[in-house]
């Protein structure tokens, strides 16, 4: 998909959820889809073309665009705020898991898994429960 394209369809994004479709926020959001994982403030700065986007605005950004729905705002249990765009294109299921690697701090989508018990039942209680999984461990480019 060319950049063109990323950038039409996020703007539509932007004014079906209401929002203005702000130069600041575009960049936010292709960047976000570019990355095509969750993304911490500090990695969306570092993509963001050098001193055009201060801090601040990008927090605020990403507030923003978490509030309207745009951007599913996560803490996989290391007090870091990640990021994840919705998009018409990665549809994320709220509920997908995610792994963390506990040398880098890399975050990786995992595919749809499936709780279940090993033995007798889950409790009656589970089966509406918002289930949030993380997987840590070392991912393959730091086990070396």
């Amino acid at each position: 998909m060319s950049l063109e394209a990323v950038r039409s369809e996020v703007r539509q994004q932007l004014r079906t959820g209401g929002l203005r479709a702000t130069a600041p926020r575009i960049a936010v959001l292709v960047a976000l889809h570019e990355f095509r994982a969750p993304m911490t403030h500090e990695q969306v700065m570092e993509v963001l073309p050098t001193g055009l986007h201060d801090r601040a605005s990008v927090w605020r950004i990403l507030s923003d665009l978490s509030d309207g729905g745009l951007l599913r705002r996560m803490d996989l249990g290391d007090r870091v705020w990640r990021y994840e765009l919705r998009d018409r294109f990665r549809p994320v299921d709220d509920n997908h898991a995610h792994f963390l690697c506990e040398a880098c701090a890399g975050v990786t989508c995992l595919p749809p898994l499936e709780l279940r018990a090993v033995t007798g039942t889950l409790p009656p209680f589970l089966h509406s429960a918002e289930v949030r999984l993380k997987v840590t461990g070392r991912c393959a480019g730091c086990q070396v």
